[in-house]
């Protein structure tokens, strides 16, 4: 559970006050309050930056530690014991009178879906990252999806404690990341090898910091003056790009009024003009109150925010964040008011139904207030919304509202066979599933009816193991992991001449059916045809298709034990009785030939083989390569991924058989940031050692 809200007379876990309808002083927030996310690449520091935060603005008492497992953020069981965001963390604070709630991303790409979904009606983001080369690919794909959107972002450079390049050759090495201009904004002071302290370039004053505690003013270094000095004027031609007069100033050496560069940085961060970069250590609360400073003064509205998606001004108006399902609780829906006021009793008007709020509630972490509205900016979980869904706009009203065009959700790249430990759970699986994927838009669960197996789809292997700890404590369902099966088929190289003949007699009426089959292999994609040649009724129509029910019925496991395919089959000739004759008799004549017949035409086991376009950075195409041949992968070429500077895409065949944990090794191979889509292409001859593990295993089964 996270840090109580100092003064707060009701606080506990989400479910039980919902459930218990506790009651409470709303949380003193104006009109117009923000949303800041915070995102950044896997252990770049966001929760430990989010503690910081909320310490510095008296949220809390003082900042937890992810070792002491005591952050308002990470708080869930699976959170707490892999040490990682896996969903979406989010507080409410105030800051000299202003109101903010900041909601912590997950870094890892495996959740990346509760990003996605939040990103577009946030007012700002601030992307924390650490200056190392080797997440500069993990920087770019956050930096390019807030771009794409044209949200305004700006980037903490976090642990400056451990700065080991100096500021002026990070920026450079950061800016391919980023299609903004990255204006730095403060320089560090360095004492004996450490960062002490930083200068404003657009305050132009110096401070010392202080741990956990606001930087103190001190008089600029006169080692420093220069430094300062040519950073502060590269600041200034940055900015000056976009504003003319700033750069005529410069061009005649006028120095411009403090006031006019600070309205510049402003205006050029809420136009998606500039990123600004900020410098700090979350861990030791350093930079804190600069970032909040530059929240409260230059990030944008919600009525920007608006305009950003296209809304304007159009009455009560809220979008549908995140859902959370608990067995207690029932369902809270985490929601932006983006415009008028909600309250508990309102009736929204969401894509296909009406709902009315239950109950109305702050959040921190897993700590929240009840509350009787919210307004205007607003970030709150909304109670028991149980006909809309995560990703709606709602209204209040008789119009239901412009719907926001959310991003996509990725394809899921890895896949797992699920397997009840206790059978009778089959029954509750259905419905626990429906909330974990109303909760998680990057899950997907899949009957596959060839392999007859339940596969739950994600973004990798920690997800899908996150998922199924979440399915256990929350639903008390325990399901175990297996691989899945592949969907082989088997064809034939040659064809064949048959006849089979079905008779029983065993009193009264017997059974006679009686076929000559012509079963010959067709080009691959071909299928299975049927047709027949039958001349002067030696098989009466009304048995033909009873026929071809046996065949295919005998196709459905080939001679190998798989599906047939690429198979052409002839009704020839045949005989029949008058008496004995009938559709089931002639249905196992059919199935009695091919039976007899297909082992003959030389059976071959065929795989299906997977069109495959990887794309990770340059520096690892030659290792994606690699591994590419290394699972009997044809690589076809590869190209520069259009629009994503210093990035490859590979394309490529590999087999199905050997992508099962592709991702793993791809990730593994491009610190994290590899990916890659598939889609069936063809099914290709598989022989020799392979084939006949296939089959034995098969037999096995």
């Amino acid at each position: 559970m996270g840090d109580k809200v100092a003064g707060d007379k009701t606080t506990g876990p989400v479910e039980d006050l919902v459930a218990a309808g506790a009651n409470a002083d709303a949380i003193p927030v104006k009109r117009g309050a923000r949303c800041i996310a915070l995102v950044g690449p896997y252990l770049s520091g966001k929760t430990t930056l989010l503690e910081a935060l909320l310490a510095r603005t008296g949220a809390i008492s003082r900042p937890g530690t992810i070792v002491e497992q005591s952050t308002v953020g990470d708080a869930s069981a699976e959170a707490r014991a892999h040490a990682m965001s896996v969903e979406m963390n989010i507080a409410e604070t105030t800051y000299l009178g202003d109101a903010f709630t900041f909601l912590d991303l997950p870094g890892s790409i495996e959740f990346q879906a509760e990003g996605l979904a939040v990103l577009p009606v946030v007012d700002l983001a601030v992307v924390v990252c650490e200056p190392d080369p080797r997440r500069v690919p993990a920087l770019q794909i956050i930096l390019k999806s807030l771009a794409s959107q044209n949200i305004p972002h700006v980037l903490f450079l976090n642990k400056i404690d451990a700065f080991e390049t100096p500021v002026r050759e990070i920026i450079p090495m950061l800016q391919p990341a980023s299609t903004r201009p990255l204006v730095l904004r403060q320089v560090p002071i360095w004492t004996d090898g450490k960062a002490t302290g930083f200068v404003d370039l657009a305050l132009e004053r110096a401070f010392n910091y202080r741990a956990n505690a606001a930087s103190e003013a001190i008089d600029r270094p006169d080692a420093m003056r220069a430094r300062a000095a040519e950073a502060r004027y590269q600041m200034l031609e940055q900015i000056a790009d976009f504003d003319d007069a700033l750069m005529e100033q410069l061009l005649n050496d006028l120095p411009p009024e403090r006031q006019q560069v600070f309205d510049d940085l402003a205006r050029e961060l809420r136009e998606g003009l500039i990123c600004p970069v900020l410098l700090g250590s979350a861990q030791n609360g350093n930079g804190i109150v600069r970032l909040l400073k530059v929240l409260r003064h230059e990030a944008p509205f919600v009525a920007a925010t608006r305009d950003r998606l296209g809304l304007g001004d159009t009455g009560t108006t809220a979008q549908m964040l995140k859902t959370i399902h608990s067995p207690h609780g029932g369902k809270i829906s985490i929601a932006r008011i983006l415009s008028g006021e909600i309250g508990e009793g309102s009736t929204l008007r969401g894509v296909k139904a009406e709902q009315r709020v239950a109950g109305v509630v702050s959040m921190l972490g897993e700590t929240i207030r009840k509350r009787k509205s919210a307004q205007t900016g607003e970030t709150v979980g909304l109670a028991r919304l149980e006909g809309i869904s995560a990703g709606e706009t709602v209204t209040v009203g008789k119009q239901p509202a412009k719907q926001l065009v959310r991003p996509a959700v990725p394809e899921p790249v890895f896949g797992q066979a699920i397997e009840l430990a206790n059978r009778n759970d089959d029954v509750k699986l259905s419905a626990a599933f429906a909330k974990l994927m109303e909760e998680d838009s990057g899950l997907h669960l899949q009957h596959e009816a060839a392999s007859q197996q339940m596969v739950l789809w994600g973004q990798g292997e920690m997800h899908i193991r996150v998922t199924l700890e979440r399915l256990k404590r929350k639903y008390g369902i325990d399901a175990q992991v297996k691989p899945r099966r592949v969907a082989y088929k088997e064809t034939i190289r040659k064809g064949t001449e048959i006849r089979g003949r079905h008779k029983k007699q065993s009193g009264g009426h017997g059974q006679f059916g009686d076929v000559v089959l012509d079963i010959k292999p067709l080009p691959r994609g071909g299928g299975i045809q049927f047709g027949d040649k039958i001349h002067g009724g030696t098989v009466p129509k009304q048995y033909i298709p009873s026929v071809e029910i046996g065949v295919k019925d005998y196709l459905s496991a080939g001679p190998l034990g798989f599906p047939v395919v690429d198979v052409a089959v002839t009704l020839l000739d045949g005989s029949y009785h008058s008496v004995d004759s009938s559709d089931m008799a002639f249905r196992q004549a059919g199935r009695l030939a091919m039976s007899e017949g297909l082992p003959s035409c030389q059976p071959i086991l065929l795989e299906p083989v997977m069109a495959v376009s990887v794309a990770a950075p340059s520096d690892a195409t030659a290792r994606v390569n690699a591994i590419i041949a290394q699972r009997r992968g044809q690589i076809l070429g590869f190209d520069a991924r259009e629009g994503w500077p210093g990035w490859d895409t590979v394309e490529a065949h590999i087999p199905e058989n050997e992508m099962a944990d592709l991702i793993v090794e791809l990730r593994s191979a491009t610190a994290g940031v590899g990916t890659f889509s598939a889609q069936f292409h063809h099914l290709a001859e598989l022989n020799g050692r392979l084939a006949d593990q296939v089959i034995a295993e098969r037999s096995r089964h």
